[in-house]
């Protein structure tokens, strides 16, 4: 029974729709295109809370292979379906995989 959980992937979609959801609410995509001082700062707070949640959460479960897949397509998808760029969306999805996959390593 041990293999099937491998698959198991609700909380990694919940997870990764609730991130891109933070991101849709703090930083529409319409703003994207505002070049002041406020935008940017509200961009850099929301990366750092996205990925500081990422973070934790790949410190506190673990995250095979296909659960990290899904999670950035996941990711990668809401924010597409949001409006984001591509550039965006990829920058994004990349910075997250990254993390998500690396984070457990770190420090071990």
């Amino acid at each position: 029974m041990a293999f099937f959980g491998w698959f198991e992937t609700g909380e990694v979609d919940d997870f990764a729709r609730s991130i891109a959801a933070e991101l849709v609410k703090r930083v529409p995509p319409t703003s994207l295109e505002a070049r002041d001082e406020k935008a940017a700062k509200r961009l850099a707070n929301t990366h750092q809370a996205v990925f500081s949640r990422a973070g934790q959460f790949a410190g506190t479960h673990k995250l095979n292979v296909y659960k990290k897949a899904r999670l950035g397509n996941q990711f990668r998808w809401a924010l597409k379906e949001a409006g984001y760029p591509a550039e965006f969306i990829q920058s994004w999805t990349y910075e997250l995989v990254t993390l998500i996959t690396l984070k457990p390593t770190i420090g071990k």
